[in-house]
């Protein structure tokens, strides 16, 4: 009943944000402030804030810092790293409080956070002093809640527009660290900040990549920076991992992190579950997981591919998540056709729609025939088996959307999920002549 309610305020309705907000503040009351004292890294953007987080996180660890890291695929508290079971970029207000008194209890004093406009709109991050802001790239996304562009970057903006009011903290500086290939970089630029710093590609980036080179299982590249050059070699690949690797040696010249620790740190970064989460079949082809749910993402996740491929095929299981900004769906379709060689539409996180629904309200931008390097298949543990049987060597198959989250939300219950898993599953029946291709 209580859902049904909810379902009948709209989520920018000032009542509901209001709401949001007195929780916020009986939370923060409720563990004491938890935050205070740790300096406060919040990554946002639309695409590369999981990656983004893991990276820093995993080379402050190096530097033998205590930190506590929240993102969509997984939490750290010090030494412990454990997959997120809450299938939410921005926690639960309760929840994030709740985490944060443990990691103080823990001794962390830095937090690396990642920050959806959801977050920041239902005021889930309240409480908290920011210290050092990053801007990964921002395209269209969760219109259902904002409805504009302009609010969807404004929301993002809030957090850089109030970094230099919020409580100083003698050890660090108020830093921005922005994407200079985003489209809405000016906005960001024009903010006040005891320090900034740029990265991309480009010469007007003070932190940016040059030499790229990508091998089959590495990418190797030089950073280049005013005060010195790091040569990176990263299991990381495509050029989207370039990016954040750029924003997080920018988290790490801001804190005065040695050069020495950058690079020792990059050579043990390994891939982030479900991103570019590679699985080898025996029959010699290759599986990809990725959480890629925006057109930008997919494309440059399937550019990737298309360089790595050589002589065969990419297959993509794709399916559209419910009510949420169904504007993207068309656009998605487009850059997944255009990239693949054949495509399996199937179901995601279905929410309020039906999969039937989300996938007929697809099908008026299919431009192929179905059985003709198209099919749907509705059931995705079926989709994801078609795939793998029809794969052949040197094929990839990549299985997007949902990548490391570890259950699939359907309009009557939540089932227990894991693409990875599952993948592995058939793979081993086929292994074992189970499944005959």
């Amino acid at each position: 009943m209580i859902q049904k309610a909810k379902a009948m305020i709209a989520l920018d309705n000032p009542a509901r944000l209001g709401y949001h907000l007195v929780r916020a503040i009986i939370a923060n009351i409720r563990y004491g402030f938890p935050s205070k004292g740790m300096t406060i890294i919040w990554v946002t953007g639309t695409n590369g804030k999981t990656t983004t987080c893991n990276i820093i996180a995993g080379w402050l660890k190096e530097s033998w810092r205590k930190v506590f890291m929240y993102t969509t695929v997984n939490i750290m508290i010090g030494n412990q790293v454990f997959a997120n079971p809450n299938k939410m970029t921005s926690p639960d207000v309760f929840e994030l409080q709740r985490l944060l008194s443990i990691a103080k209890k823990e001794e962390c004093d830095i937090a690396v956070i990642e920050t959806a406009s959801h977050g920041i709109k239902m005021h889930r991050i309240w409480g908290l002093d920011y210290d050092i802001s990053v801007l990964t790239n921002i395209t269209q996304d969760h219109l259902d809640l904002h409805r504009t562009m302009d609010d969807y970057v404004n929301t993002k903006l809030k957090i850089f527009k109030k970094l230099m009011y919020y409580k100083r903290k003698p050890w660090v500086k108020k830093t921005g660290i922005i994407n200079m290939e985003s489209e809405y970089k000016e906005l960001f630029l024009a903010e006040t900040y005891d320090s900034l710093f740029t990265y991309g590609s480009s010469y007007e980036s003070n932190i940016r990549a040059e030499d790229i080179q990508n091998a089959k299982s590495s990418m190797n590249f030089r950073v280049k920076m005013p005060w010195d050059d790091i040569m990176v070699k990263t299991e990381l690949r495509g050029s989207f991992n370039v990016s954040n690797i750029l924003a997080a040696i920018g988290v790490f010249a801001s804190l005065g992190i040695s050069k020495s620790v950058i690079e020792k740190a990059l050579k043990e970064t390994q891939t982030i579950p479900g991103r570019m989460d590679e699985i080898k079949a025996k029959a010699g082809f290759s599986i990809f997981i990725d959480y890629a749910h925006t057109p930008d993402a997919l494309e440059k996740v399937l550019e990737t591919l298309g360089e790595m491929k050589g002589k065969g095929r990419i297959i993509t299981v794709f399916g559209a998540c419910w009510d949420r900004d169904k504007t993207n769906r068309p656009t998605m379709w487009s850059v997944i056709s255009r990239l693949s060689d054949s495509v399996i539409l199937t179901q995601d996180d279905d929410y309020s729609e039906s999969p039937q629904d989300i996938i007929k309200d697809i099908l008026p931008w299919v431009d192929r025939k179905q059985w003709e390097d198209f099919w749907i298949i509705v059931d995705r543990k079926e989709a994801i088996r078609t795939a793998l049987v029809s794969a052949k060597k040197d094929d990839i198959v990549l299985i997007a959307w949902k990548g490391d989250e570890h259950v699939r939300v359907s309009n009557q219950w939540n089932v227990p999920w894991h693409d990875k898993t599952i993948a592995e599953w058939i793979l081993k029946d086929i292994d074992d002549n189970t499944i005959i291709k």
